[in-house]
């Protein structure tokens, strides 16, 4: 660790948001000292409950961050977008620690841009039942979900997933939106697709978030 670079906890619930946080860290805040913690069954049990965020979900959550701050990280950053009350708790546990939801730098990027109707792309469901409710009451949420797109991720068809986000993002800006917010990490990877298939602005989690932690911990 570079000596006097801040350290970040980047939480994760699905693998595939491992390598677009880093990478935007790498090209954006390459002194911020980054550690991982991935447990990809936070989401598995998340869809098998029903998308349900009980007690027991928000305690795993509550255990992960202090692993985290315990081992020295000033900032914790959690990736997955779907698990915005088991967030809060971790929150007032540490008011101290900036501690982020994955998208709500993102929501704060939407409000300064003025946009009064956001097209939410998602590719996990449970996404789109939690997050519009972080929105402000001024901002109309227009959710659609990419079909089949988190599949396609998952079998290593990252064209066919890009393609399917884009897709999603097309039919946002046909709803009329004045902004296309890719509500996932791991949908940033699709942002020149999406750009390219809309005329709108295109806003990403991870490019959100980590200039966020900078304003906070630089």
């Amino acid at each position: 660790m570079t000596v006097g670079a801040p350290r970040v906890a980047l939480i994760h619930a699905l693998a595939h948001s491992v390598g677009p946080i880093n990478a935007e860290f790498a090209r954006a805040w390459p002194a911020c000292t980054r550690m991982n913690l991935l447990d990809d069954s936070l989401s598995a049990d998340l869809a098998r409950g029903g998308g349900v965020l009980d007690a027991r979900m928000t305690a795993r959550f509550l255990a992960l961050a202090a692993y985290a701050i315990d081992a020295g990280a000033q900032g914790v950053l959690f990736t997955c977008s779907a698990f915005g009350p088991c967030i809060d708790a971790v929150k007032a546990r540490w008011p101290r620690v900036p501690v982020l939801k994955p998208n709500e730098a993102m929501i704060d990027d939407v409000v300064r841009s003025g946009a009064r109707r956001v097209g939410l792309v998602a590719s996990f469901a449970p996404t789109l039942a939690s997050m519009p409710a972080e929105f402000p009451a001024g901002v109309a949420v227009l959710p659609v979900l990419a079909e089949g797109a988190l599949a396609a991720l998952d079998r290593g068809d990252t064209a066919e997933h890009d393609r399917r986000v884009a897709a999603a993002a097309r039919a946002a800006a046909d709803q009329g939106c004045d902004v296309v917010a890719l509500a996932q990490f791991s949908l940033a990877r699709a942002a020149p697709a999406v750009a390219e298939a809309v005329a709108l602005p295109v806003l990403t989690t991870p490019g959100s978030a980590v200039r966020a932690l900078a304003e906070r911990l630089k």
